[in-house]
C-alpha cells in the first residue's frame, strides 16, 4: 500500500506543478506592470498630468523640502500665448512694370520720373488710380460728381491746367500729381491714405 501512496503524492505534486507553473509566471509580469503605479519614481511618464494651459520648463532649482532636504526639481510657470496680430503695411503697391507706349500711363510714367520721383511712386498711382478711375479720362462718379483719372472733385477744378481737362490725358495727369504732390507729398502717400480710408 505504501508504493501506491507515494506515487499517489508524486502524481499530486505533478498536478500541482502543472497548474502553478502559469500562475508564476502571470504573477511576475503583473508585478512588473504594477511597480510603476504603486513607485511614482519609476516612472516618468505616470508623474504629472498635463495641465489644460501649456508651460515653460524652467531651469533645474533648488526646492527645500518639508523635512528640511534640498531636492531638485523643474520649475514650472503657467503662459499664455498671445497671437499679436501684423500691423497692416500701407503705402506699398506691386510693380505696375512698363507701361505701352502712347497711352495714359506711359504718359504718367514719364511725368512722375520728371518729378524726381522713384519707380516705386509710379507702382503707387498705377496702383491709386486703378482703383479710383481704371485710367478712364470720362471716368465719372455720379454720387460724387468726381471725374477723370485722378477722380477730381468736381471735375471743373482740372481746368487750372488746362481748357481740355475733360477729354486730355496728360491734363488730368499734370493735375492729379500736382493735387497728390501738395497735399500728400508723394503717390505713395496718397495710396497709403486710399488704403486706409477708401479715398484720397
Amino acid at each position: 500500500m505504501q508504493p501506491n501512496t507515494a506515487r499517489g503524492d508524486l502524481q499530486g505534486r505533478h498536478k500541482r506543478t502543472a497548474w502553478s507553473l502559469p500562475i508564476f509566471a502571470f504573477l511576475s509580469c503583473l508585478t512588473f506592470v504594477l511597480v510603476p503605479v504603486v513607485d511614482p519614481s519609476a516612472s516618468v511618464a505616470l508623474a504629472d498630468p498635463v495641465d489644460e494651459e501649456p508651460v515653460l520648463i524652467q531651469p533645474t532649482q533648488t526646492v527645500t523640502a518639508a523635512e528640511g532636504v534640498a531636492s531638485t526639481r523643474p520649475a514650472r510657470e503657467a503662459f499664455k500665448i498671445t497671437m499679436i496680430p501684423k500691423a497692416p503695411v500701407y503705402g506699398i503697391a506691386p510693380a505696375a512694370g512698363v507701361p505701352d507706349p502712347g497711352t495714359a500711363k506711359a504718359i504718367a510714367y514719364e511725368m512722375v520720373l520728371a518729378r524726381g520721383w522713384a519707380e516705386s511712386e509710379y507702382n503707387c498711382l498705377v496702383a491709386l488710380w486703378n482703383k479710383e478711375s481704371g485710367w478712364n479720362v470720362f471716368a465719372h462718379n455720379k454720387s460724387s460728381g468726381a471725374y477723370g483719372i485722378p477722380q477730381s472733385l468736381p471735375g471743373e477744378k482740372m481746368a487750372s491746367v488746362g481748357a481740355d481737362w475733360a477729354t486730355n490725358p496728360a491734363t488730368q495727369i499734370t493735375w492729379g500729381l500736382g493735387y497728390i504732390g501738395g497735399r500728400y507729398q508723394t503717390p505713395c502717400g496718397a495710396w497709403a491714405t486710399s488704403q486706409q480710408k477708401g479715398w484720397y
